[in-house]
């Protein structure tokens, strides 16, 4: 046991990744079970189903798990307004993507894309998980200080060393320093994530040299040559994302696992084209004509619109349209049940 197994009350320095809209219950409470830290993203929810993910999370397991949440950027790239005729034309650009599974395109954008954070995190607290994680950003001081009262840990999300240093000085227990190899979503919040693009054997070392609090290395590590790399690189435990995905446990769909394990590191490319923000999954027919068609909608309305025509996709087996989120990892995630990527990831590390 270090200080983050002790910190966190799991048995071993081993968190499953957040997916946002990929988070099942299943796999959130077996990782606990096993010794680990379950994670929980909550893009997207309310605070029903938030309160319904935490219910059905306790009834799974009594171990410690993690809800994640989304903060909203303050930058340039934060939510803005959308100018109607930008809508229109992201709108067309994405009409023969709907045509083609027989969807109606979104003709008027909705009230609002996404609960607000408040609401989230009123329902986080009521909820009361033993763990809570950001990304996109640092938590408030009341944020911090209402989980402390409700006595919840906080992990922050760090794409640079920077981002780490003010996440500690917010006050987080503990911090992710997640690598550009890494699929799904760049956290960055201080910078472009195009200016943020660190490897996660350059990035671990240097945040764990600026900060005092313990550091989890994640981005690329799939099995337990990763893990034992992490450690070596200072790293108080791994959180791991893609190797999970794959599991029959996660709630990733039967072409997404399968594209998994088809992609090739090279194979796997950073793109805006599905949601309008950075992330890295397969290169498939729609990131490629979207990127080669120019018009992609700042997030959330990229995302939100994809979404509608995605969720057929997925009905229909289409793994050309839809969001194929891993990392450059994605060879090395071998294995269709969750006990046994635990297995392997506690193999690498050390006595």
């Amino acid at each position: 046991m270090n200080h983050l197994t002790a910190m966190l009350g799991i048995d071993q320095p081993i968190v499953l990744g957040p997916f946002g809209g990929l988070s099942s219950v299943e796999l959130t409470a077996a990782v606990s079970e096993l010794g680990g830290l379950g994670s929980f993203g909550l893009y997207g929810y309310d605070a029903g189903r938030i309160a319904e993910a935490a219910s059905a999370i306790r009834a799974s397991t009594s171990r410690p798990f993690n809800l994640n949440v989304w903060l909203p950027l303050t930058d340039p790239e934060a939510d803005a307004p959308l100018p109607r005729s930008d809508y229109d034309d992201a709108v067309e650009a994405l009409r023969p993507f709907f045509d083609e599974v027989g969807v109606p395109v979104p003709t008027e954008p909705p009230a609002q894309y996404l609960p607000s954070f408040d609401e989230q995190w009123d329902a986080v607290l009521e909820a009361r998980p033993a763990v809570a994680s950001f990304v996109f950003g640092v938590p408030a001081e009341g944020v911090v200080e209402s989980a402390r009262a409700r006595g919840i840990r906080l992990v922050g999300t760090a794409t640079s060393v920077d981002e780490a240093v003010a996440l500690e000085e917010s006050g987080v227990d503990a911090i992710v320093a997640t690598g550009m190899e890494a699929g799904g979503h760049r956290v960055s919040f201080l910078r472009r994530p195009e200016r943020a693009l660190v490897g996660s054997i350059s990035l671990i070392p240097q945040v764990v040299d600026a900060v005092g609090v313990p550091v989890i290395a994640a981005g690329g590590i799939a099995d337990r040559r990763g893990v034992a790399a992490a450690f070596a690189l200072g790293a108080a435990g791994v959180q791991v994302g893609t190797a999970f995905l794959r599991t029959r446990q996660s709630a990733a769909n039967d072409a997404h696992r399968a594209a998994i394990g088809a992609t090739a590191a090279h194979d796997t490319v950073l793109t805006r084209a599905m949601s309008g923000r950075l992330a890295r999954g397969a290169a498939n027919r729609f990131i490629r004509e979207i990127e080669q068609g120019g018009v992609i909608a700042p997030f959330p309305v990229q995302n939100w619109m994809t979404g509608k025509f995605r969720v057929e996709a997925i009905r229909q087996g289409r793994a050309d349209l839809q969001s194929l989120w891993m990392g450059q990892s994605a060879p090395l995630a071998v294995h269709d049940e969750v006990r046994d990527v635990f297995e392997e990831l506690a193999a690498g590390i050390p006595d």
